[in-house]
């Protein structure tokens, strides 16, 4: 199928799930987010055209390449692992970072930001399956982590991130989103005086339509929308 029927069909599949959803959500609708890694500019036009409004790159590299030629209007997020070397190459594009997941990183962009006289938004990603192979703090470490960060005049905090395990049934990580669920309303009761507590992104192709039943309101979909990924 084409990038338009395939966002078609993703929205249809996202108004499914909200229907089905028993949970209260944060914000009244689920945001869609292209992931472009490896996809070339010209997809990412089209997804565009055909009504995505945030776009998400896993690589500073592949931001700073694509987005001077892109010469469309579009948030810009980045979900991928942000070493402390780069955030100086990235804070100037970026709308929102997924991808906190120490106190260290965010001083870096805390100290960047207020270079640029810039308020960065940010998300702490949460390692909730406790997957060696996945970054994130654990879930017992992140209302410390919120706390500290929202002594940051130059970070926004506003919600939380996590990557389920991919598995054949979807079904099976229900519970990974339900705990982050659970998690991100304890944060958001909180009301941490400089925070902004309004997104839970969750959910990639395989199981964006779970993520969104237990909360969801980012979900992040790259195959589901261009097909399988182009490797160079």
């Amino acid at each position: 199928m084409s990038i338009k029927q395939n966002l078609n069909q993703i929205m249809a599949n996202i108004d499914l799930a909200v229907k089905r959803s028993m949970v209260v959500r944060p914000g009244d609708q689920v945001k869609l987010i292209a992931v472009t890694k490896n996809q070339d500019v010209e997809a990412m036009r089209e997804a565009i055209d055909n009504g995505i409004t945030a776009i998400g790159e896993n690589r500073v590299q592949e931001v700073l390449q694509k987005l001077p030629v892109l010469a469309r209007a579009v948030e810009c997020h980045l979900i991928g692992h942000l070493q402390s070397n780069k955030v100086r190459q990235i804070l100037p594009t970026v709308d929102l970072i997924h991808s906190v997941d120490s106190y260290r990183l965010a001083a870096e962009i805390n100290r960047v930001a207020a270079k640029l006289g810039k308020r960065q938004d940010v998300l702490i990603q949460v390692n909730v399956a406790g997957e060696v192979t996945k970054f994130g703090v654990l879930p017992e470490q992140t209302i410390d982590l919120a706390k500290a960060l929202n002594e940051l005049k130059q970070v926004r905090l506003c919600g939380l991130m996590t990557i389920a395990p991919h598995v054949e049934n979807p079904e099976m990580v229900r519970p990974i989103f339900k705990k982050l669920y659970q998690l991100f309303m304890e944060l958001q009761a909180m009301q941490l005086e400089h925070t902004d507590i309004q997104w839970l992104s969750m959910g990639m192709t395989n199981d964006y339509m779970i993520a969104i039943e237990e909360g969801a309101n980012l979900v992040r979909v790259g195959t589901g929308i261009f097909g399988a990924r182009q490797y160079e």
